[in-house]
């Protein structure tokens, strides 16, 4: 069994873009490979949740990249806090069987006050007066200080919105090897975002996607290179696993926007001149991610209920409304899921949107606000220089993901730098905790 394992999670990689990346095919080249599908939705924090505690988000709560909070009447997207994932993950099981081997956790979502020995993850300090500051959650606690003064801070900006790039990307791999030389955890655990940019953007077939391919890989060979050094020449098992597959996209839902005009969304005035969605005079809304939306009632009225299911029935660019509860198809049926979810055909995504004149729109919504927004806002990828800020024109968008992955090109790649670890044929999220496990001897 090897000493040390590395687990890379990476948004959006296909099987086809090894041909484009020779550090990671060279170092793959001798083990397992095998097709991946991610559980239904496809999106990062839910697949990220499903590979770490080897379930469903039925079993672990995480049923998107966000929540509404029905006792507070709130939605919040992106939460960093890690008590939203309901069931141990790696390092929790790691810790109860073997207590002698240490883990690591290096950018994930929900990592923030995990059970990992060692931790770095984004937390910026948010201001009185509504800036921020940058700053990361680390284990040890002093750990984020050694790092700024040696790499200086998380370049949060290229983290996301209109300047993400590979920057953010370098600064986790040198990060990652700067813990690796000091801490050598057993398992580590690293999130590698580049993909998700330019192939939402301008679609994941377009030059500037296969560019990224590139570009990560360059971060993946420096990553190799710097963890054999860290570890003095001893061979970690490497594994790397995609998300998600992004797919092309041409057109996209506006499912707030059809709730209103059903009567069903009720909106208030914000503070700054806009429109605010009114969560509790509303009889139904969406909370829009990727390619999904979950749709709360009030109340679980069944009349609402079945008008919703009407309201989508026919709308161009929906697969499917299905209603966890009631449904085996798909692992959704947790308290936290919505009575119903509104499910993308592969083209098609749906966007958060719920105003029906632009000029009526939060202030927030040319910003890029991943936490005020009430679902998750990929035009923030774009800047306008006419308006000063994010556009509100939904059709830029040019690539998602989140739809049940049904066909081949909805499906990622698992991939293992040594052979025998894993059987190679279909494979799901939810069996990457077992295979890490196991080379543990669980």
């Amino acid at each position: 069994m090897p000493e040390y394992v590395v687990l890379l999670s990476i948004p959006g990689l296909r099987e086809k873009d090894l041909a484009l990346m020779p550090r990671l095919g060279s170092l793959v080249e001798g083990g397992d490979r095998a097709e991946l599908a991610p559980s239904f939705p496809a999106v990062t924090c839910s697949v990220q949740a499903n590979m770490t505690t080897g379930l469903p988000p039925s079993e672990h709560g995480v049923i998107a990249n966000g929540f509404y909070w029905r006792d507070r009447g709130e939605v919040e997207m992106w939460t960093s806090p890690n008590d939203c994932i309901q069931r141990p993950q790696l390092w929790d099981v790691l810790h109860e069987k073997s207590p002698a081997v240490t883990a690591a956790a290096w950018f994930p979502l929900h990592s923030k006050h995990c059970g990992a020995d060692y931790v770095c993850t984004p937390a910026p300090v948010h201001n009185p007066d509504g800036s921020e500051s940058l700053w990361c959650y680390t284990r040890p606690p002093a750990l984020y200080g050694e790092l700024i003064a040696d790499l200086g801070h998380f370049p949060l900006q290229h983290f996301w919105g209109p300047l993400a790039n590979i920057k953010s990307t370098a600064w986790i791999v040198s990060s990652a090897i700067r813990a690796a030389e000091r801490f050598k955890p057993n398992l580590f655990y690293i999130y590698l975002p580049h993909l998700d940019y330019a192939a939402q953007k301008l679609g994941p077939n377009s030059d500037a996607a296969l560019h990224a391919v590139a570009e990560l890989d360059e971060e993946i060979g420096r990553l190799v290179d710097g963890f054999t050094a860290a570890y003095f020449g001893a061979e970690p098992l490497w594994l790397a696993a995609s998300e998600y597959v992004i797919t092309p996209v041409s057109h996209v839902i506006h499912p707030n926007r059809m709730l209103r005009d059903a009567g069903l969304l009720t909106v208030k005035e914000s503070a700054d001149g806009g429109e605010l969605i009114d969560f509790a005079a509303s009889r139904a809304f969406a909370l829009a991610d990727h390619q999904l939306s979950h749709v709360f009632v009030r109340e679980r009225d069944p009349r609402v209920i079945r008008q919703v299911q009407d309201c989508f029935a026919r709308c161009e660019g929906v697969a499917e409304v299905i209603s966890p509860r009631d449904s085996a198809k798909y692992d959704l049926a947790h308290q936290r899921s919505g009575e119903l979810v509104v499910v993308s055909e592969p083209h098609s995504w749906q966007s958060y949107y719920y105003w029906l004149d632009d000029a009526r729109a939060p202030r927030f919504a040319r910003t890029v606000d991943i936490h005020r927004k009430p679902g998750y806002d990929p035009v923030e990828l774009f800047f306008d220089p006419a308006a000063g800020g994010v556009p509100l024109d939904a059709s830029l968008v040019r690539g998602s993901h989140g739809a049940p992955a049904l066909d081949a090109s909805q499906r990622g790649v698992l991939l293992s730098s040594q052979r025998g670890v894993f059987v190679e044929g279909p494979t799901a999220d939810t069996d990457v905790a077992d295979v890490v496990l196991r080379q543990f001897g669980i």
